[in-house]
This record gives C-alpha cells, sequence and structure tokens, in this order.
C-alpha cells in the first residue's frame, strides 16, 4: 500500500481539497482510504454526506496512525492519503514519518510559499521523498509555474511540474460532496487532477501507471 502525506504549514492553500480530488481519481483503479488527522476534520464532513464508498475516509489523532494504516492494509487498500493540519509541526512530521512520499502543497503566492521550509525540513529530517505542488494557481498566465520553479530552488525541493489551477468547479463539487472530475469529467479541472495523479503514480513505487492499482 502506497502512502503519500499531504501536508502544508499554512491553512488556507487547499490542502484538503487536493488530496480529496487525489482520492477520488486514485480509487479508480482501486481501494483508497483517506486518513483524516486534522481535527477540523474537513474530509469526514465532506465524506460524511456522500453516497460513493470509494474513497473511504478515516478520523483518527496523529498518535494512532500506525494503528489506522495498518487497519487500512487489512482492508485492501492500495492508496492511503493522510490529511494533516496546518501548523502543527509535530503532527506533521508523524505523518512524514508514516508516508512513502510526502506532497507540500502550496498557494502560488510569496507568503505561501515562504512557509514551506519547515515542511521540506521535516520530510527530510524523516528521510522521505518529498515534492512541492502548486495549487489554486491563477488560471491564465504562468505565474503557477515560475513561482514553483522559485520556491524549488530556495528550499532544494523537487516541485510538481503538474500546476493545479483555480477553478470554481473544486469549491461547488466539493459542496456536493463530490469532486471536480465527478461534477466536471470533461473538464480542465478533471484533467489537471488526472494529470497530477499520473505523476504521482510514476514518481511512487506502484509503477508507471494508475491502472496498476487494480493488478
Amino acid at each position: 500500500m502506497l502512502t503519500v502525506a499531504v501536508i502544508a504549514q499554512k491553512g488556507g492553500v487547499g490542502k484538503t481539497t487536493l488530496a480529496l480530488h487525489l482520492a477520488v481519481e486514485a480509487a479508480k483503479g482501486g481501494r483508497v482510504v483517506i486518513i483524516d488527522t486534522d481535527p477540523q476534520a474537513s474530509a469526514a464532513q465532506w465524506a460524511d454526506e456522500r453516497q460513493a464508498p470509494q474513497p473511504a475516509v478515516v478520523t483518527c489523532p496523529a498518535s494512532r496512525l500506525p494503528v489506522s494504516l495498518h487497519a487500512a492494509r487489512q482492508s485492501g487498500a492500495h492508496i492511503a492519503l493522510i490529511d494533516t493540519a496546518p501548523a502543527v509541526e509535530s503532527p506533521a512530521l508523524a505523518a512524514v514519518r508514516a508516508a512513502d512520499f510526502c506532497l507540500i502543497v502550496s498557494r502560488p503566492g510569496i507568503l505561501d510559499l515562504r512557509s514551506i521550509g519547515i515542511n521540506v525540513q521535516i520530510a527530510k529530517l524523516a528521510g522521505k521523498p518529498v515534492a512541492l505542488v502548486i495549487n489554486a494557481a491563477p488560471a491564465s498566465g504562468a505565474q503557477g509555474l515560475a513561482a514553483g520553479e522559485d520556491a524549488g530552488t530556495r528550499y532544494g525541493v523537487e516541485v510538481c511540474p503538474i500546476i493545479i489551477h483555480q477553478r470554481a468547479v473544486f469549491g461547488h463539487a466539493l459542496a456536493r460532496s463530490r469532486c471536480a472530475q465527478e461534477v466536471e469529467p470533461a473538464g480542465k479541472a478533471a484533467a489537471e487532477v488526472a494529470a497530477l495523479w499520473d505523476w504521482l503514480a510514476q514518481r511512487t513505487s506502484i509503477g508507471i501507471s494508475p491502472e496498476r492499482l487494480s493488478a
């Protein structure tokens, strides 16, 4: 089972939104579990009103992560995504230690990007591979790509080449306990999420493509 920690030092960068969308995309190929360690339990609240059985969402404190991950493996999950609380270093470290791969989420604004340094340090301290993904970038222009490249150089972190742009469908879909690719499967947001998942699938140990999940 591949375990991915989705982390952010700063709140409001779309960390949970990205985790949910990745989980829905990954669930096309197998069983996926989201471990919600954020006290706000936003992922769990999203799942409460959801009709589809996948992805499953489990709430737990960071101290119980090993137990929840073991249960996920026993249930046959192929992917576990850990959604963490922002601005809390100790729980973030617990999530990173339990993960195979870490995604740091940031908006392209300078104040958001300045906050990623601690997360980079946490991942490196735990000896885990880590990448920065730019979320909620302006829909036009190259601000997201340029900001990501600058931050990657500044903090010595890999930058995901897939940029997720600010699109209204993300919020509209979550309000209905769904995700953008379920509401507008042929839309730009769906294409970006699929591309991000493809990149993550190639970058991690699950293999070359998401289809390997069902093998």
